[in-house]
């Protein structure tokens, strides 16, 4: 690691100064996140891998709450990364899709937008945002109070100035890839890369990179915290193991693809599935590779998985070591997960199945006790959480509640559903998910809805929408969403008054305004 503690990174963005609060009186932690993008939970030992080793991620869990049903407001990586700064369900801060796929929604958030690290920031905070941003096009991490430098995109931008910088400064060889993976697209065409060797060692991968310039941000707050007593909050967050899954030899090589079981909705036949399933499962190109490709694509995103979780121990290691252990809390989780083959599908998209909307999430808090819960919480709730974390009110973060007493250890009463979105990637297509224990809705206006049970069916591979046996659950899930997004404002509820069984209406569908008496009563 470059000796770069005592200035800010090279050609980075700071945030404009901000006087410091008042001290609240109360005890204000310093706050770190690592957060990955495209992670499956089912890749984490602590989560039940026998495979997949996190050793690093588990020791976290194992002194925290690991939080068994953890859910993403949106499998997209903008709307969610949204969501986790403001503290706003995606239909509300309307930062609704990728840049990159983006087919008319707006492409920045509003102006007016509360933020989590403009609120720190305003408060003292020291906040420092080391690798992907993601969050709109034109304003970066800076512009909403971070000291960060600008990784633009959604993948790992290796021909960014300063990790060139870094390669030369450390000997480390240029980035350069072999032994590509693709599928074919329908009209014949080269599909996308799926995965590639990684002609570099570890130690020159963005990934390590991302670590160093971590640390070294880490070092950089912890002293001015000594001098100042200034906390801070930091996010360190990988591109991966978003796919294309590029990794060296260590980590390409490390799980045998023929030790890889396909995961069991590989049976998937997309019938009485929405067709645009089928479709997707065809973009990627599933179908025109062969089984053992399969596997050798599951075995390197596991090993992508694996070398993050090393680089994220290097920074768990710093913490202790700058002696920040007993002062900061500590969170991971990932903007979504990754379907690597479920369903025959790749990547994320229209199909709100659990593999890619419940994901990891593990949150440390020194003096807490280590277990895990199992309410339905979501990355949303992190705001809240990271407020209440600095003494602050928790009222801005509008769609989100705190963590703290349920890491706490406090019985307390939570809700026993959770409402996800989707507006779209490549193309706009509304969806709505209610997910309970063992019952999972999802309404899709344009094609099929979906009903599945979860105990008889974990895999998701039965729609039992239309199943007479199952109408009460049907009705009642529908009334029950219908409600909630009434209540929350989420204009997606108009097309289910019409559409569905959603209970007598107490107002005008039509919203004139000229017939309210009809519904009254």
């Amino acid at each position: 690691m470059t000796d770069d503690t005592q200035r800010p990174l090279e050609g980075s963005r700071t945030a404009p100064a901000v006087p410091a609060a008042e001290p609240t009186g109360a005890p204000r932690r310093n706050i770190l996140m690592l957060m990955t993008d495209q992670h499956r939970v089912d890749t984490l030992g602590c989560y039940g891998s026998t495979t997949c080793r996190t050793p690093n991620l588990d020791a976290l869990a194992a002194t925290g709450t690991r939080f068994d049903s953890w859910f993403t407001p949106s499998a997209i990586c903008t709307p969610a990364r949204a969501s986790l700064f403001t503290g706003a369900a995606p239909f509300r801060h309307k930062l609704l899709a990728n840049h990159e796929r983006n087919v008319g929604y707006i492409e920045d958030l509003p102006e007016d937008q509360w933020t989590l690290p403009e609120e720190l920031r305003a408060q003292g905070y020291q906040c420092g945002l080391v690798g992907k941003w993601h969050v709109g096009e034109e304003r970066t991490a800076a512009d909403f109070g971070f000291d960060a430098e600008h990784y633009p995109g959604w993948h790992n931008p290796v021909d960014h100035p300063d990790y060139v910088r870094w390669l030369e400064e450390n000997g480390h060889p240029p980035y350069r890839i072999t032994e590509r993976i693709r599928g074919r697209f329908p009209n014949g065409e080269v599909g996308n890369l799926m995965a590639a060797r990684l002609q570099q060692p570890v130690e020159a991968t963005f990934e390590h990179y991302l670590a160093d310039r971590t640390i070294e941000m880490l070092t950089r707050y912890a002293r001015d915290g000594e001098e100042s007593d200034v906390p801070f909050f930091v996010v360190s967050s990988f591109s991966g193991p978003h796919l294309p899954y590029v990794v060296p030899d260590e980590y390409f090589d490390l799980y045998d693809p023929a030790d890889v079981e396909l995961p069991r909705s590989v049976a998937e036949d997309f019938a009485d599935k929405p067709p645009v399933q089928q479709n997707y499962s065809r973009h990627w190109a599933f179908d025109t590779m062969t089984e053992a490709e399969s596997r050798t694509l599951i075995a390197a995103y596991w090993g992508y998985v694996t070398m993050i979780d090393r680089e994220f121990g290097r920074i768990l290691r710093a913490v202790e070591e700058l002696g920040l252990a007993e002062t900061t809390a500590i969170a991971f989780s990932s903007d979504h997960g990754e379907f690597t083959g479920s369903h025959r599908l790749h990547d994320k998209g229209p199909a709100m199945y659990d593999d890619i909307y419940r994901t990891g999430g593990i949150l440390h808090v020194p003096g807490a006790p280590a277990q895990v819960r199992d309410e339905f919480v979501s990355l949303l709730d992190l705001t809240a959480t990271f407020l209440d974390l600095a003494g602050l009110e928790t009222a801005p973060a509008v769609d989100s509640r705190s963590l703290l007493p349920l890491v706490r250890g406090e019985d307390v009463e939570w809700d026993d559903h959770v409402l996800c979105e989707f507006h779209g990637h490549h193309f706009p297509i509304a969806q709505r998910m209610l997910r309970g224990r063992r019952y999972k809705l999802i309404v899709s206006p344009e094609s099929r809805n979906e009903l599945y049970d979860l105990q008889e069916d974990p895999d998701e591979l039965h729609n039992r929408y239309d199943d007479p046996r199952l109408s009460g659950v049907r009705q009642e899930m529908l009334a029950d969403l219908y409600s909630r997004l009434r209540a929350r404002g989420d204009n997606f509820y108009h097309w289910m008054s019409s559409m569905y069984e959603v209970g007598h209406l107490d107002h005008d569908p039509t919203m004139s305004g000229l017939d309210e008496v009809t519904y009254r009563g």
